[in-house]
C-alpha cells in the first residue's frame, strides 16, 4: 500500500503545472545577422495574443490589379504587412516588443525566377526587430508557399505576442 502511495505521489508530481509570473526569455545566436531569436520561452500564466495572417495593402494603384507590381516587391510587402499587424498588436495594447513568434509566408517573386526575396523580407523586419529602440526579437518562421489568399501578394505575416501578468 505505502509502494502505491509513493507511486501515485510521483505521478501527480510530474502532472504539476509550472509557477506563474517570471519574464520572457529570448535567446538569440551571437553571431547571427537576421533578427531573430533562436528560442523564447513565455512563463506560464501570461497573456497570449495570436494575431492571424495579415496581407499587405495596394501600394501601387496606377498598376495592374492582383499583381506584384500593384503590392510592390517583397520588401515593400513586408514594410506593409508589418504596418498592419503594428495596427492589430496596439488595439490590443501591445507592440512588437511583445511579439514571441512570427510565421512568414513568402511567395516567389517572379522578378527573382520564381524565388522568395528572404533579403527582402529580412530588410523589412529588420527595422522592426532587434533595433536600438526595440531590441527584443521574435522566434520566426519564413516558408516559400505556391500563393497567398489576394492574388499579386507575396507576403503574409501572422505573430503570437505575449506579456507577462
Amino acid at each position: 500500500m505505502h509502494r502505491l502511495t509513493i507511486l501515485a505521489l510521483a505521478a501527480l508530481a510530474g502532472c504539476a503545472t509550472p509557477l506563474a509570473g517570471g519574464e520572457i526569455t529570448r535567446k538569440v545566436n551571437p553571431g547571427g545577422t537576421i533578427p531573430i531569436a533562436t528560442t523564447v520561452r513565455v512563463p506560464a500564466g501570461s497573456d497570449i495574443v495570436f494575431v492571424s495572417g495579415m496581407l499587405p495593402a495596394v501600394a501601387n494603384p496606377a498598376a495592374p490589379p492582383n499583381t506584384p507590381d500593384a503590392y510592390g516587391d517583397t520588401r515593400t510587402q513586408a514594410a506593409s504587412v508589418l504596418e498592419r499587424l503594428k495596427a492589430a498588436l496596439e488595439a490590443e495594447g501591445l507592440t512588437f516588443a511583445d511579439v514571441v513568434s512570427a510565421r512568414v509566408f513568402l511567395v516567389g517573386d517572379p522578378r527573382m525566377g520564381g524565388r522568395m526575396d528572404f533579403a527582402g523580407l529580412n530588410a523589412s523586419f529588420s527595422r522592426h526587430f532587434g533595433t536600438a529602440e526595440q531590441p527584443n526579437k521574435p522566434a520566426r518562421t519564413a516558408i516559400q508557399v505556391v500563393a497567398l489568399p489576394a492574388p499579386g501578394a507575396l507576403v503574409e505575416i501572422d505573430v503570437i505576442a505575449a506579456r507577462p501578468k
